[in-house]
């Protein structure tokens, strides 16, 4: 019998990928590709009209988020920044211009239609320090401590397994990296099947965390400095919301002893966050390395 959160995800890939299917072939206007968003509360009306009007059609129509994640990580000249759950590639056009030539943007996404979808529009865009790769979020195909920026636009929420992807995030970053995600969150007070009532969770609703769930998550991992800011609302009692953290550059920061932070080859071992120090390694050959008991 198949798992309920695999039948999920593949819900999530298909909707995704008929969303580019839709861009790509049909659901066109006079002027261009039909937005597949078009509430206020969704799509590329949350991006300025000067950044839309420097992109691809198609990288425009195809935006499916509930924020700008692009202004909100505050990217600079030289860095390297990855965006989970990239869809047509609008942020990571966007993030491309940001770092310039000397920076590097990768996107990531699970679904082939969108993945061939922002290969179309890096091409157009003319865009050279861009790489889409396939994947999930929750097990980033990327080396650790090689990121300086996570974005993210309404992908998290559509995750069955949040601890993983915040894992992942703090795993790629760089000590001193930063996150910088719009998603969509639910109040404190909202049981999950309260959530589930205002919308489904293809639609970005269903499996919202709560201001509470996600700070705790984060916290989880080892993130410090962490942000949560409502912009606007999604539904009642559910928003679209501004998550800002960043990866701490020593143990300290985090709290923890130097024996339970950089043992064994690794450092925040035996916890979620735990990673070799060596980015070519992995958390075993590192343990196995140094002769780690610790497993």
């Amino acid at each position: 019998m198949t798992e309920p959160h695999i039948d999920l995800r593949e819900t999530v890939r298909r909707r995704y990928a008929a969303a580019a299917v839709q861009v790509t072939e049909g659901g066109t206007t006079c002027c261009g590709p039909q937005a597949i968003e078009v509430d206020d509360n969704f799509g590329s009306t949350l991006y300025a009209a000067d950044e839309r009007d420097t992109l691809p059609a198609e990288a425009v129509a195809a935006s499916l988020g509930c924020g700008n994640p692009t202004a909100v990580a505050d990217l600079h000249e030289g860095e390297r920044v990855l965006d989970l759950g990239s869809g047509g590639g609008i942020d990571v056009l966007l993030s491309a211009r940001r770092v310039g030539p000397t920076g590097k943007a990768y996107g990531l996404d699970m679904a082939e239609e969108m993945l061939a979808l922002a290969l179309e529009n890096q091409k157009k865009a003319g865009a050279t320090n861009v790489e889409f790769l396939k994947g999930t979020i929750e097990a980033i195909p990327l080396p650790a401590n090689t990121i300086d920026v996570v974005i993210s636009n309404c992908v998290i929420n559509l995750s069955t397994d949040k601890p993983a992807v915040f894992a992942e995030m703090i795993r790629v970053l760089k000590p001193g990296g930063r996150i910088g995600i719009s998603d969509v969150v639910a109040d404190d007070e909202l049981t999950p099947a309260q959530r589930a009532e205002r919308g489904d969770y293809v639609g970005c609703i269903a499996g919202a965390l709560s201001f509470g769930e996600y700070r705790q998550g984060l916290e989880a991992v080892g993130f410090t400095h962490i942000e949560l800011r409502p912009t606007h609302a999604v539904a009642d009692g559910m928003h679209s919301a501004i998550v800002r953290a960043t990866k701490p550059l020593t143990s300290d920061e985090t709290g923890s002893s130097a024996a339970g932070d950089s043992c064994c080859g690794v450092t925040a071992c035996c916890t979620a966050a735990e990673q070799a120090d060596d980015p070519n390694s992995t958390v075993a050959e590192a343990k196995s390395a140094s002769g780690c008991d610790c497993t």
